[in-house]
């Protein structure tokens, strides 16, 4: 099975936006990834919703959108307007996870939850049956363009093994760091979705780039 590919808005032109949004259009990716980062949560700040709702009225890509910011819950309704394929909050940043997640999916989203490099993939044990999907950060989150963190394959198994355990269909997103080489050590260690930004964005060739991605 092939993985899916979500190129991350994050390390588009913001200059040229509408271009590299119909180039993700154009290319095999099948989702696009927004980060929306609150300079509280992590040290630094992305896009509000404005902007956002200009990349979903573009994009014919399902939107995956990754919150970084504290108290994800109150923008579920913000989320759900801009039609968001999937929903994806961090562990560490919801005190009331399961009802954060019930709550996603109510407003007809996949609920998806992230979990930091320090963060062990056993505390999702209980709630991993609930989940579309596990977002492993493959760098401290907050900027883009950081060197992957090794540990993040181990991490990966751990979880495919949490997975298999439970029998859920939860899909496994790594995020950080991810390009052709680590990209293929991820797909082999259990990972389902690759985001990648850099690794695209800044090559000549970022449709061939996806192609690629989309094959290992």
């Amino acid at each position: 099975m092939k993985p899916i590919i979500s190129p991350s808005i994050l390390s588009a032109d913001f200059a040229h936006l509408a271009k590299d949004i119909e180039m993700i259009n154009q290319s095999d990716a099948d989702w696009a990834h927004i980060d929306i980062m609150d300079g509280v949560f992590v040290p630094n700040i992305s896009f509000g919703f404005p902007v956002l709702k200009y990349v979903a009225e573009l994009s014919t890509k399902p939107l995956d959108v990754h919150l970084m910011i504290v108290e994800p819950q109150k923008f579920i309704p913000e989320v759900k307007a801009l039609g968001a394929h999937t929903m994806n909050v961090h562990y560490e940043a919801c005190t009331h996870l399961h009802r954060v997640v019930q709550e996603i999916r109510e407003a007809g989203m996949q609920p998806a939850v992230t979990i930091n490099p320090a963060t062990p993939v056993t505390l999702l044990q209980d709630i991993i049956s609930d989940l579309y999907m596990v977002l492993i950060m493959s760098v401290n989150p907050g900027f883009g363009g950081q060197k992957f963190i090794p540990h993040s394959l181990e991490k990966v198994r751990q979880l495919r093994e949490l997975i298999d355990y439970a029998g859920a269909n939860t899909l496994i997103e790594v995020d950080g760091g991810v390009n052709l080489e680590t990209g293929k050590a991820l797909i082999d260690a259990g990972a389902d979705v690759l985001v990648a930004g850099s690794a695209i964005f800044g090559t000549p060739d970022p449709i061939e780039t996806i192609r690629q991605m989309k094959a290992l």
